[in-house]
Formats: structure tokens, C-alpha cells, sequence
């Protein structure tokens, strides 16, 4: 049994479980013709992880998270599985990097989103939504440049994943600040735990726009009611996608090996 822990927590919807699964079985079988203990399945839970006793520390000895044994056991807290020193690998995003994660963790590569409108390699852009026929629909430009329609989206109610997440808002408020604007052009802001949750709250009628990553956003198209109700009327920039990280103390020869695997595979 693999010391080691994985997960692929980040694009999971219940209807994608065997895809996911499909994912790791190739990021697995590449990393353990690398010599890797990869473990056989991905963690899901708070349950799956091995207990930290005493919490999960920096290496100043600093807490930084809880032991995953003392959390809600059928929930998954991304922090305590990004910090988690037997984290071989996982996805995160770049707004959590930026916020602080970046220097407890090592990072590994990028997916590509070429598959994706709004996608280019590494790049992906997010998708702003509203309800269809209040707004015209338009295309991901082609050079990746924003596409922000200011009228439109002026005084309506924005709904986010979370704060953190670079897709959900930090991407949006940057390129309004690139042209002289910020999120106070929206009435009200609201939180809505997931890009699922923002796209049925559009479609119900509880928020007006949001920004969906546009692999969700195909996602969306694939498996969510909701989303026939909605439709794209801009874009942000693009951007660097959701990176792969591994743990701050996963060896350099491992961490040089994951790098090789992963490049392979984009």
C-alpha cells in the first residue's frame, strides 16, 4: 500500500466520478513506470487521508492545518489535502497559490485546455454567464485577450464560487481594474460555493452574472439543466490553468519524476 496520497478533487462532479477515475488510472500507471509508489485510487474525502496527530505543519514547525482525522470525515477541506505531507499529487488553483500555498507546496505542471473554448495549452479563460436573451451571446476571442461588457454587466447581481478562486473572481476583478472599473459595478455579490451552484442560481433567478472556468462551463453544458437557461456574454483573459502541486517534502528525484510524467501526458 502506497504511502503516499493523491486527488483530483477539482473538476470531480458526480457525473464525471469514472472519467476522473480514468484520469488517475494514466497519471498513475506514468508514475509508476517512473519508479513511483502512486497510490491505486484517489482520495475523496477527509477520511481518505492519513491522520496527521498533532496538525500539519511548515517547515518553521508552525501549524498550518488541522490533522484531517479531526475534520468532518465525509467532507473534503482542500487546504488540509493541498498541505498534507503525503500528498503525492493534486490540483489546486492559482488563487490560492497567490493567497499563501504557493510556498508549502512544490509545483508539478499544468493541464492543457485546448478541448475547451475559452482554452489555449495551459491557458484557460472564464466564461461570464447570464440568463439567455438578456444579453447577446459571443465567442471566446481568439487571442485570448478579455472581453468584458461593462454596460451589460453594470448594476447586475454577481454570484462567486469563493473568494480564492481565480476563475470564480480574482481573474474578473483584474480585468476590470484593467480598465479602470472593480467588482463595486455590481449591485450585490454573493457567494455561492461552486460554479455549479452560481450557474443554477443564474438560471433561478437568485444572481445575475457569474464567471465559470470554461472547462466547467463545458462541463455545465454536459451534465447541468440549468446551463440550456444561460449563456456566455464575455470572457476574461487567459490565464494559467489549475495547476498540479505535490507536497513541500516530496523528494527532488520524485518531484523530477512527476514533472517527466505529467509533461508526457499534456
Amino acid at each position: 500500500m502506497s504511502d503516499f496520497v493523491a486527488a483530483l478533487p477539482m473538476y470531480e462532479w458526480p457525473e464525471m466520478r469514472d472519467e476522473v477515475d480514468g484520469q488517475w488510472a494514466r497519471l498513475r500507471d506514468a508514475f509508476r513506470q517512473k519508479g513511483i509508489d502512486a497510490p491505486a485510487t484517489i482520495a475523496r474525502l477527509n477520511r481518505d487521508l492519513p491522520s496527521v496527530p498533532g496538525g500539519i505543519r511548515d517547515a518553521t514547525g508552525k501549524l498550518i492545518a488541522p490533522d484531517p482525522a479531526t475534520l468532518p470525515p465525509d467532507e473534503l477541506d482542500f487546504h488540509g489535502l493541498w498541505l498534507h505531507p503525503a500528498l503525492l499529487l493534486a490540483q489546486t488553483c492559482w488563487g490560492p497559490m497567490e493567497l499563501g500555498l504557493a510556498p508549502h507546496v512544490q509545483l508539478i505542471g499544468q493541464p492543457r485546455y485546448d478541448a475547451f473554448e475559452g482554452g489555449q495549452g495551459e491557458l484557460y479563460s472564464s466564461a461570464l454567464v447570464m440568463r439567455a436573451g438578456e444579453a447577446p451571446a459571443v465567442g471566446s476571442p481568439s487571442d485570448g485577450s478579455p472581453l468584458i461588457p461593462l454596460d451589460i454587466l453594470r448594476g447586475k447581481h454577481f454570484a462567486f464560487n469563493s473568494l480564492d478562486s481565480m476563475s470564480g473572481i480574482i481573474a474578473l476583478t483584474r480585468d476590470l481594474e484593467a480598465l479602470g472599473e472593480s467588482l463595486d459595478i455590481f449591485s450585490e455579490r454573493s457567494e455561492s460555493g461552486g460554479h455549479r451552484a452560481s450557474i443554477v442560481a443564474i438560471a433561478d433567478g437568485k444572481a445575475d452574472v457569474a464567471a465559470i472556468d470554461c472547462q466547467s462551463w463545458a462541463k455545465a453544458r454536459r451534465f447541468e439543466p440549468a446551463a440550456e437557461a444561460v449563456t456566455v456574454v464575455g470572457w476574461t483573459r487567459r490565464r494559467k490553468g489549475l495547476p498540479f502541486i505535490t507536497a513541500r517534502t516530496t523528494p527532488e528525484k520524485i518531484v523530477v519524476a512527476l514533472r517527466e510524467a505529467v509533461a508526457a501526458l499534456a
